[in-house]
């Protein structure tokens, strides 16, 4: 079973530790703790694909925490640390949780260890009155060696200061052990230090900052002990297969490409979740797709077609895939929910746990059929996609005008989108033509609603004021609009499962489902009464003048 937990770490250079850490403000007691030897492999594809996203990927012997860890960034000093036992895989066998974790990343690419560092640590526990440890100080003596593709990993093994010494011992080359210094590695060594938070508060790595900066201990300019071991040469390498043309300051094009990188970031960090099965997960990468297609979609003057459009194509396939099972998902809480409708003594547990049961498996199958496809082919070109797409951004001229007249222009050409889909919904005849044409207007009002979200980074506060109170609007005009649908739907559901349901012979079963059916058609029709209102509010036209 793999452990979580949050690091809030800080990384130094410099010579020596300042003496008399334990007059920090906060700090009653400075005390040694016993040094430990560490060994790791750390792993990445060839292109160190996730060294440019700041993860890291390692096997570590030694220490306290020897183990399996994988960690993500989260903020300036904090990453997400997930942890699993040496025994979860070999020197050359990255466990399958952890892979999964980092597929989006991957990509299908392999990953190999491409070094091998060694770690002399002295730690020192910063205590407060009661004992109890706020921050750890550790002064590393790092050696590290950098493996080529062709390196093979052993089990390291005798004594591990070895690579200090620049030994190759446990490495062997295609099957052979190589030489001391030999052309497929590189090796070597430094000395850093870092503050890492156990009980705490980021205030307290200030005043320890404070405290290290008149010792003369400067921040680390490298992220990682990886990174280090790298070099300037590579890493700067790496820098540069990821680093975006940026559009002009306060431009539209700026104000957008900031907006679709968010959301690019935010799908790669969903898709973990999906893969392993958290709650509302599904649901969550599915709106983040149909956010970035949207944002394609509401902006598309601004981008070449050619780029354009197959990406917004890629990612509406996403949503429909990722929609098949929180379909399943909506659906089979919607009605079980509901059931709490249905009079006492005809609410039988078994049509509850059929339903459960009939729902639970839906979802799982289409679940399992989601992630199949998140190991396609098909997806991993499509995050190549998003990645090019925000690296090199296809931004045509017109993206050079201001960011605050281009989105009220944007604003208002969604606002009359929505308005127009929607009139034409109310002005026809009850039925299924209606349904259809309020469920367009639903997508227009989301569209609306997400244009209005991104990018206010760029715009001056009352603009971006005015511009969230258009996005309120759209919001409640499209949660309407989707209890509407929801209604349409699960109406359509339970006329399928009236004459699919074994049990439906059973009377009690019958009148359950015509109890639910009438509560979900007067929900229907309520939504539809609250439309007028809500209409004549989102078309005010001041929402889309900003300031």
């Amino acid at each position: 079973m793999s452990t979580q937990h949050v690091e809030t770490e800080r990384k130094y250079d410099g010579t020596t530790l300042p003496k008399r850490l334990d007059r920090v403000p906060g700090v009653a007691t400075a005390q040694n703790a016993e040094p430990q030897d560490l060994d790791a492999i750390y792993y990445d594809t060839q292109d160190l694909r996730l060294l440019r996203r700041h993860i890291t990927l390692r096997r570590r012997t030694g220490g306290s925490d020897a183990g399996w860890h994988l960690k993500l960034p989260r903020g300036d000093d904090e990453r997400q640390e997930t942890r699993l036992p040496l025994a979860a895989g070999g020197p050359n066998d990255v466990p399958a949780e952890l892979a999964g974790l980092v597929a989006a990343f991957v990509r299908g690419t392999n990953l190999a260890p491409v070094a091998h560092l060694h770690t002399r640590r002295a730690q020192l526990l910063l205590c407060d009155g009661r004992g109890c440890t706020l921050a750890q100080i550790t002064e590393d003596r790092v050696a590290a060696q950098i493996l080529d593709a062709k390196r093979v990993l052993v089990e390291p093994s005798g004594d591990q200061a070895a690579l200090a010494e620049n030994d190759t011992a446990g490495y062997r080359s295609e099957g052979e052990v190589g030489p001391a210094g030999g052309t497929s590695t590189e090796v070597s060594g430094w000395t850093e230090f870092e503050v890492e938070l156990e009980h705490g508060t980021p205030a307290l790595l200030n005043r320890i900052e404070t405290v290290f900066a008149d010792a003369g201990l400067v921040r680390s300019a490298w992220p990682s002990k990886l990174s280090r071991a790298l070099g300037k040469p590579r890493m700067s390498e790496a820098r540069l297969a990821g680093s975006p043309r940026a559009p002009a300051a306060g431009s539209a094009g700026a104000l957008v490409m900031d907006a679709f990188r968010a959301q690019r970031d935010a799908l790669l960090a969903r898709d973990a979740a999906v893969r392993s099965g958290q709650a509302d997960s599904v649901h969550r990468m599915r709106v983040t797709a149909r956010r970035l297609r949207s944002l394609l979609k509401a902006h598309r003057r601004l981008f070449e077609r050619d780029r354009a459009e197959p990406l917004a194509a890629e990612l509406r396939w996403l949503g429909r895939v990722l929609g098949r099972a929180r379909d399943q998902e909506v659906l089979g809480e919607e009605l079980v929910n509901l059931l709490d409708a249905v009079p006492a003594q005809l609410r039988q547990g078994a049509l509850r746990g059929r339903l459960t049961k009939r729902y639970a498996e839906s979802y799982r199958q289409a679940w399992q059929q989601a992630v199949a496809e998140l190991d396609g082919a098909r997806y991993f070109a499509l995050l190549d996609g998003l990645d090019a797409f925000a690296t090199d951004p296809p931004l045509r001229h017109r993206a050079n005008r201001k960011a605050r007249g281009y989105l009220s222009v944007a604003l208002r050409r969604e606002q009359r989108r929505t308005l127009k889909r929607l009139d034409r919904a109310l002005r026809t005849e009850p039925g299924p033509h209606r349904d259809q044409a309020l469920h367009r207007a639903r997508k227009a009002a989301k569209r609306a609603r997400y244009t209005a979200d991104q990018g206010q980074s760029h715009i001056p506060r009352r603009t971006a004021k005015r511009a969230a109170k258009f996005g309120i609007q759209m919001k409640k005009l499209h949660k309407v609009l989707g209890t509407h649908q929801d209604s349409v739907v699960t109406l359509q559901e339970l006329i399928a499962l009236e004459s699919q349901d074994p049990g439906s012979s059973d009377d009690r079963h019958a009148f359950a489902y015509g109890v639910l059916y009438e509560r979900q058609r007067h929900t229907a029709e309520a939504a539809q009464k609250h439309l007028p209102k809500l209409r004549r509010r989102a078309g005010r036209r001041k929402l889309t003048q900003l300031p």
